[in-house]
């Protein structure tokens, strides 16, 4: 089992940047793919940005060049640093782990933080 818990969030202006945290817990942290996904109002579920266990990052096309995701592995701990963000990066954001390997499918991710609720008012 991996615990995520998260930290961070909330209303931001447009163009602001915020950062997301997830502290992980339970098993080898860098044993796993981690993933941030966000479920925006009346969207479905997308992945914005991976990072695996090599750490090769793959961001989605809608955040490329804003969003950075990192992870601390000494630290057990991952990252998402948004900036310019937009209003259409609302909704709740989740860390994800994921055994299965370099997925970019929500589904294959075991284990989910919490949520995090961020809005962006343009």
């Amino acid at each position: 089992q991996v615990q995520l818990v998260q930290s961070g969030g909330g209303l931001v202006q447009a163009g602001d940047s915020l950062r997301l945290s997830c502290a992980a817990s339970g098993r080898t942290f860098s044993n796993y793919d981690m993933g941030w996904i966000r479920h925006g109002p009346g969207k479905e579920r997308e992945i914005v940005a991976g990072i695996f266990r090599s750490g090769e990052k793959h961001y989605a096309d809608s955040v490329k060049g804003r969003f950075i995701i990192a992870r601390d592995n000494a630290k057990n701990t991952e990252y998402l640093l948004m900036n310019s963000l937009k209003s259409e990066d609302t909704g709740v954001y989740y860390c994800a782990a994921t055994s299965y390997g370099s997925s970019w499918n929500p589904d294959d991710y075991e284990y989910w933080g919490q949520g995090t609720q961020v809005t962006v008012s343009s």
